[in-house]
Formats: C-alpha cells, structure tokens, sequence
C-alpha cells in the first residue's frame, strides 16, 4: 500500500494479524519524518500501491540465495506472494533453531524448483503465528 501519515509519504507492506485483518509496520524513520510518537493522533492516508513492494529477505535466507544459484533462480522466478509466504514460514519459527531449519529447508526447496511453500497458512489465522507487535505496557 502506499500512503501518508501527517502529510509524509509512505509505502508499507501489509501482514497478517491472524485475526483476518491486516496491520503494518511504522518504521521510526517514517515517525520521525512525521513529527509524530507514539501514542499520538495522526491523519492518514492510504491506498493500494500501484506496484507490490518487494518483501525484506532474511540475512540467513539472503546467503543461502547467494550461495545456490538454483535457488537463487527459482526465487527469482517466483511471485512476490509467493515470497512473502516464505519469508513468513521462516519469521513464523518460534526457535532460532526451527528458523534455522527453515532457512536451509527453503534453499533445498527452491533448488530444486519449487516455487511455494506448502501447508504454511499466510494469514496466521488457523497457526496464529503471524501478529503484530502488541503495545508495550
């Protein structure tokens, strides 16, 4: 989506709250620019965007991209949906263990051409994986 908080443009990417609804992240960066913390009343705009943003990729996933040509093109041939769902499988791991796993699961995964991960619910619903951060008390 794209946007503006207080007059101060913006594009985000929509996630699940695992409720079937959807929030997004306010970088501090974007609070900055607007004159804005926390807690404050803001005037906001919003509108989908007219291109999908491209979701932030892991570092651990990154290098295993980097080191798999293979993975690396399936990857790149895959929607942005469709990466966004696996960076959500990876970010969704409660252990660093399990995400670790995860990681190197994917780059066998798409090395060897497959372009979805299955049996991941995207909308966090059913797993309640996916939330968005909760206020701090």
């Amino acid at each position: 989506m794209q946007g503006s908080i207080n007059g101060h443009p913006f594009q985000a990417m929509l996630e699940p709250d695992g409720q079937l609804s959807h929030w997004f992240r306010v970088p501090a960066t974007l609070m900055s620019e607007a004159g804005v913390t926390i807690g404050n009343t803001v005037t906001l705009d919003v509108s989908p965007a007219p291109d999908e943003v491209e979701p932030n990729v892991p570092p651990e996933l990154d290098e295993v991209l980097a080191a798999s040509p293979p993975a690396k093109a399936t990857w790149d041939a895959t929607t942005i949906i469709a990466r966004i769902d696996w960076i959500h499988w990876i970010e969704s791991a409660k252990q660093d263990k399990t995400r670790l796993k995860r990681v190197a699961d994917a780059g066998d995964m798409l090395a060897s051409g497959k372009k979805r991960v299955c049996c991941f619910d995207p909308s966090g619903y059913y797993s309640k994986s996916l939330t968005p951060p909760r206020e701090a008390k």
